[in-house]
């Protein structure tokens, strides 16, 4: 069940859900091209994203993850 795709695209959308829900709290409103960034992240890249929430400082830390 979990390598189904349906499995993983649930899986996918509340990673997702859950990383949005920090960023807003975290830094508030975004810019729209910032938050399709975020969207367009693997399941891998957003875990890794979840974690390097923990040590930005700013909007700009943020950026700069996305940009690498």
């Amino acid at each position: 069940m979990e390598e189904s795709v349906i499995y993983q695209d649930i899986i996918a959308k509340g990673e997702l859900k859950v990383i949005l829900r920090q960023i807003k709290r975290r830094f508030g409103e975004l810019p729209s091209n910032t938050l399709s960034q975020v969207r367009g992240l693997s399941v891998e890249q957003l875990e890794e994203l979840g974690f390097a929430l923990l040590e930005f400082q700013s909007e700009e830390d943020l950026r700069k993850w996305l940009d690498k």
